[in-house]
């Protein structure tokens, strides 16, 4: 009987997929699609749940298949990631006028990208007042005491990488072991050094400007067929989210969001305030934040259910230079950059707002203006480091707890909501990198005013 409910549970699903395709042959915008595919997750995630439950066996044999979908897209864009980077950032730097740029670029995306994750941990303080959390209000059941013992022992390995050793993780030694992402400073060490052979490319082309010209086809060659797979690639979000929504719902569980329920509002209300902040920055420097919402929603869509920052980097891209107007050079660095560092949502209000939660629980003052000052710097200087012990809200947590002398293990409590506030964090961590690159480009007079202002600048390529 398990058998034909799950063959049953496959045949709905590929029903599903038949509608997006025939919206796509339809020439049905590639944002309706997208939404079209959220819909529809939502609704087959909904009938698992509350046909066969989130822990039946129909419901894991399911979403086992339906992670075909789901997971397999996050796969083949993560496929894509580092040869995208590699190309993109080398062909950005041979256009470039003058190295110097490189400079003023890489510094105004790493610089925003800190500031606003500093701006972040604020609203993930305030937020944690607001709601008056409390760590020693919930109840640890035996996950929550697991998670809390594997946290204490991953501060260990944490704690042996001092910030210099943080930052020189990011220096590749073996930029082909960095080209299958075995780091988690992979797609950091890529742009570096992808960035160097750019650099390179421009001393050649000064000295042997033949040679400097038959690796510049080769390149461009490159940059093509990339372009095109990201494309193919690309036109399958629709159904990638539909597998991604349908088995996040399907699996979540009910329970541990009601019992941790002002804790996931008070998130959400922080990332909201978060995203709020993005807009006003878009509209103090003079672009239209409604016309920029809507064309990065697609995009924050997919990183919401995907809860991956990096798997959202072809998309970031693509957005960023065919519908904000961005320069390619800015959206790839941003993009890349904003995968791994100033992450708002994981290392920003995240970390902030466990640490206010925490406080209380061990005779600390959450109030006392050295505490939040602290509190704030490390959040901000860990965001730029660390990746470079693993990345993620995990990671960015145990370092801040840790450097304001709280106990890690407590973190291990949210462990039943972790992956209903990942979604809405990867959101606001890849809007934090597209607000970077939409905020670099205007300063240095490199953003398509036409193009962002235009709201048929979408990705037509993807739409058809």
């Amino acid at each position: 009987m398990e058998t034909f409910l799950v063959l049953l549970n496959i045949v709905l699903i590929s029903a599903l997929i038949f509608v997006l395709i025939r919206m796509q042959q339809k020439h049905v915008s590639f944002s309706k699609r997208v939404f079209s595919g959220l819909g529809l997750g939502v609704l087959l995630g909904v009938y698992l749940q509350t046909v066969f439950g989130a822990d039946s066996a129909v419901t894991s044999q399911t979403t086992d298949w339906y992670n075909i979908a789901g997971r397999g897209y996050v796969r083949l864009l993560m496929m894509i990631v580092i040869p995208l980077i590699m190309v993109s950032i080398i062909q950005s730097i041979i256009n470039l006028e003058k190295t110097s740029e490189l400079g003023r670029i890489s510094l105004w995306i790493i610089g925003t990208l800190v500031g606003t994750t500093a701006i972040a941990a604020l609203v993930g303080i305030g937020s944690s007042f607001v709601f008056d959390l409390n760590a020693s209000e919930i109840e640890a059941g035996q996950a929550e005491s697991d998670r809390g013992t594997y946290l204490e022992e991953t501060l260990t390995e944490v704690q042996d990488l001092s910030t210099p050793e943080k930052i020189l993780e990011f220096i590749p030694a073996n930029p082909f072991l960095d080209m299958t992402g075995d780091r988690a400073t992979s797609t950091i060490a890529v742009v570096i050094f992808s960035a160097i052979v750019g650099i390179a490319v421009l001393g050649v082309r000064r000295k042997q400007p033949e040679h400097a010209k038959t690796f510049i086809n080769v390149v461009n060659a490159f940059y093509a067929v990339v372009m095109r797979i990201v494309t193919l690639v690309l036109r399958l979000t629709p159904i990638g989210i539909l597998g991604l929504m349908a088995t996040t719902v399907a699996q979540t569980n009910i329970a541990g969001i009601l019992e941790l329920g002002k804790f996931v509002l008070a998130s959400y209300a922080a990332l909201a305030v978060m995203f709020i902040i993005h807009l006003v920055l878009i509209g103090a420097f003079g672009l239209n934040p409604f016309t920029y919402l809507k064309k990065v929603l697609p995009v924050l869509t997919f990183a919401f259910t995907s809860r991956s920052s990096a798997g959202t980097i072809p998309l970031n891209i693509s957005a960023q230079k065919n519908s904000l107007g961005v320069d390619e050079g800015v959206a790839n660095m941003s993009a890349s950059f904003g995968a791994t560092i100033g992450q708002n949502g994981c290392a920003g209000i995240y970390p902030a707002m466990l640490a206010v939660m925490i406080a209380p629980s061990v005779g600390i003052d959450p109030l006392s203006p050295g505490f939040l000052v602290q509190l704030v710097l490390i959040v901000a200087i860990s965001s730029f480091g660390v990746a470079g012990v693993g990345g993620g809200a995990t990671f960015a947590a145990l370092i801040v707890l840790s450097s304001m002398n709280l106990p890690v293990a407590l973190a291990g409590l949210l462990i039943s909501v972790e992956p209903l506030i990942d979604m809405g964090r990867t959101a606001l961590n890849v809007n934090g990198a597209m607000t970077s690159g939409t905020l670099t480009s205007r300063v240095l007079k490199k953003l398509n005013i036409k193009r962002f202002n235009d709201k048929e600048a979408v990705e037509k390529d993807i739409a058809v």
